[in-house]
């Protein structure tokens, strides 16, 4: 049984950076596109950022630039380095790990930023 746990949400200032850290069990993560999405109050859960099998990232125009991500396989994680963080970066930030039809979640980490 698969399973992803999330780590690094917390509240933090505007301008100020937060790193978001998901560790996977129960699947060999090679094969896996791992990524992060995010769900606002009142809004659709939205792709913040994925790294493919191959490395290649793509990300939300809204996070260009100021997030990273990057993918260990050896440690099964993969982390989303969030900086210049804004109020409209506030909500909860799954993790994701995406093979085919095989979709799995974490169980999401509160990222609110306010001052």
């Amino acid at each position: 049984q698969a399973q992803l746990e999330e780590s690094g949400g917390g509240l933090v200032q505007p301008g100020e950076s937060l790193r978001l850290s998901c560790v996977a069990s129960g699947i060999f993560v090679n094969w896996y596109s791992m990524g992060w999405y995010r769900q606002a109050p009142g809004k659709e859960r939205e792709l913040v950022a994925t790294r493919n099998t191959d490395s290649r990232a793509k990300y939300a125009d809204s996070v260009k630039g100021p997030f990273n991500i990057d993918r260990y396989n050896v440690k099964k994680t993969v982390y989303l380095e969030m900086n210049s963080l804004k109020p409209d970066d506030t909500a909860v930030y799954y993790c994701n790990d995406q093979l085919g039809s095989q979709n799995y979640w974490g169980q999401g980490t509160q990222v609110t930023v306010s001052s």
